[in-house]
């Protein structure tokens, strides 16, 4: 399978980014890939506005997919919106497009109420796993950003079938932060014997750096802090080799993950 990297600093008008992301699939057409991953919250940001987030979302019909929709003709296209949630919040929703049409979708289930960040004030979690597809005879599963930090839920992707993890992130710069998402994107691969492909959101507040794993924990490609387009070639071949010498998911002990309800959202603060 080959898949494109689409790396890219999000801006705060959402024209802005969806000319970014239909020159992207253009792009990555071009390559003959068979995916394209866009980053995390490709809709709008603006690092001094925060709630440009929750004013700028639009249902997964709106003005913004509806062109990517129909871009997505002979390519697979992956990465996250702000989907309004009907209660005065928003699901962070990864899209899966295929064949002119959205052929499947996850909301983010882990959000990011860390490193003195709260997702949550603004952001609904999902209830449901995420899924696994079939994309030039691989399965892929997909998780979001701060999905990355639990195990879990890459193992049950894995136990699941995937042999390819997609993570779509926009994961912020802070001390060891880069550290942080190398670590643990080698570690899922490696752990699951799966490839992973992850793609961050660039700019001023978020690492970029994105990149893609093999089964045996290599970095096969990885992209610094500025835009851009990256391909690279995902081979059965190796996958079958890593699964062969390595058969951490046949030797596991461990019953399958479980996923379990979420937390209530914390009450809202009042406002002066």
């Amino acid at each position: 399978m080959k898949v494109a990297l689409g790396q890219f600093a999000v801006a705060p008008d959402w024209t802005d980014n969806q000319r970014t992301c239909l020159d992207l699939i253009a792009r990555a057409k071009a390559e003959a890939a068979d995916l394209l991953v866009l980053p995390e919250g490709v809709l709008a940001q603006d690092i001094n506005n925060p709630e440009i987030m929750p004013r700028t979302a639009q249902p997964l019909d709106g003005p913004f997919m509806t062109q990517l929709v129909a871009a997505a003709r002979g390519i697979v296209v992956m990465g996250c919106v702000n989907v309004p949630d009907g209660e005065g919040r928003f699901h962070n929703t990864l899209f899966i497009l295929r064949d002119g049409a959205i052929a499947a979708s996850y909301r983010k289930l882990h959000l990011y109420d860390a490193f003195s960040a709260r997702e949550s004030e603004r952001t609904a979690p999902g209830d449901a796993l995420p899924p696994v597809v079939e994309i030039a005879g691989m399965k892929v599963g997909v998780m979001t950003c701060y999905d990355l930090r639990f195990p879990e839920l890459a193992r049950a992707l894995a136990v699941g079938g995937a042999e390819v993890i997609v993570t779509p992130a926009a994961w912020f710069r802070g001390p060891n932060k880069e550290r942080h998402w190398e670590v643990l994107n080698v570690a899922r691969a490696l752990e699951n014997t799966c490839y992973v492909v992850a793609v961050g959101e660039c700019g001023p507040r978020n690492i970029g750096q994105s990149m893609v794993v093999d089964p045996l924990g290599v970095i096969a490609l990885s992209l610094g802090e500025a835009p851009g387009l990256g391909v690279a070639t995902l081979a059965r071949e190796r996958l079958a080799h890593a699964r062969a010498i390595l058969p951490v998911l046949d030797n596991r002990r461990f019953a399958d993950p479980v996923l379990k309800p979420p937390r209530s959202a914390p009450a809202a603060e009042p406002r002066a």
